[in-house]
């Protein structure tokens, strides 16, 4: 039976995956073999020595102590993709909201007051103050070509726009999948320089953290529309606000209310909705709920942020799984180790990832606990399991 520790509400769409059978799903459990979690900030959380594998119901894993847990042997798991149409969605509504001035308008009407024919004159009289801009023409900028970035990227051309994306990591994937409309920019600041509108899918790192600061707002257009729905801190938001006060930017849309945003009157700050929806949240668990029991049953890895991408057909029974450090021979060990056993190997994968290794080896009769620790008490191994 396998123990999974919930420590945020996961939708039942993606604790359906794990047959109860074999699975014991709960918020307070002993000894779990996994857990699966959503915001819950865990950098200052004990984690069981019996956890074997950690997934996120997201893309984003800043509240994970990621190198604590490869250090460990342990792979994090993401869901990258899952909420892709929800936060493009809210992308695009994000650009019309802005461009057209649409939450200012309402405000506007919620505080109109006497009756309905002085009401309609106090339209009339103020609606000038609201006039916006159309979406087709206007160049939009996208760091960041991802899942998201792709999706957001295509949806903006269909609208007429010009788009240039900018994402030195692209994937063939993801270069497959993005309209070959989309323009490449040679470097942020080069985007920048071109933009109307400017959206974020990065990740929080050292290399993008105040990507938009005081002396990037200078290079670009006047009345910039910026749109950060990917991570706090992107942007620098006393920057922003300084531009928006002189008319620089014309409007700033982001997921990431503050006292400094949340009441000024060219700010759209909502409450972190990128992914708010059930689509994405039965998405997002359903594919980590996949990704552990995959892990947990046949040690494969798919999804991991910090193990490379590796998958083998079972065999048979007779499976162990070895995180290592990524140095030379350990390969060699652990297949003299197997010989020494008297273990004949069936099939075999190995990937590395930075820093990290992964092996699996299928062999053709049982594998002993004795050899498992005996695997395990190789200098530069971080954790065996017998599968």
């Amino acid at each position: 039976m396998y123990k999974i520790l919930t420590l945020n509400n996961i939708s039942v769409a993606g604790l359906e995956r794990l047959p109860r059978e074999s699975y014991e799903v709960a918020s307070e459990i002993q000894r779990p073999d996994a857990i699966m979690l959503r915001s819950f900030k865990m950098h200052d959380m004990e984690i069981p020595a019996s956890v074997k594998a950690i997934g996120r119901a997201g893309a984003g894993v800043n509240n994970i102590p990621v190198e604590q847990m490869s250090r460990r042997g342990m792979p994090v798991f993401n869901a990258p993709g899952a909420n892709a149409n929800a936060v493009k969605e809210l992308v695009i509504a994000g650009m019309l909201m802005a461009a057209r001035n649409i939450c200012q308008g309402w405000h506007y009407a919620r505080d109109l007051s006497g009756d309905d024919a002085e009401i309609s004159k106090q339209v009339e009289a103020g609606k000038k103050n609201y006039a916006g801009f159309e979406l087709p023409g206007r160049t939009l900028g996208v760091i960041g070509l991802g899942a998201i970035g792709v999706q957001v990227a295509n949806v903006a051309v269909a609208l007429g726009m010009k788009v240039i994306g900018y994402d030195p990591d692209i994937t063939v994937q993801s270069a497959w999948q993005m309209s070959s409309s989309v323009e490449q920019a040679t470097g942020v600041d080069d985007l920048l320089s071109q933009v109307d509108f400017v959206t974020f899918h990065v990740p929080l790192v050292d290399a993008t953290r105040h990507m938009i600061n005081a002396d990037r707002l200078r290079s670009m257009k006047d009345n910039v529309v910026l749109l950060n729905f990917s991570r706090n801190g992107i942007i620098d938001d006393g920057a922003v606000v300084e531009a928006l006060d002189s008319k620089k930017v014309y409007a700033y849309v982001c997921d990431f209310p503050s006292n400094l945003l949340k009441e000024h009157p060219r700010v759209i700050a909502l409450p972190h909705l990128g992914a708010s929806t059930r689509e994405a949240e039965d998405n997002c668990a359903i594919m980590v709920a996949d990704q552990i029991r995959d892990y947990l049953e046949n040690g494969n890895i798919r999804n991991s942020v910090n193990f490379p991408k590796v998958y083998m057909k079972r065999y048979n029974g007779h499976r162990l799984s070895v995180a290592n450090a990524n140095v030379p021979n350990m390969l060699g060990q652990i297949s003299t180790a197997l010989a020494e056993a008297g273990l004949n190997i069936v099939d075999m994968i190995n990937k590395s990832r930075g820093e990290l290794a992964y092996t699996l080896v299928d062999v053709d009769s049982e594998i002993s606990q004795e050899t498992a620790d005996k695997i395990a008490a190789t200098e530069g191994v971080l954790a065996v399991r017998i599968l």
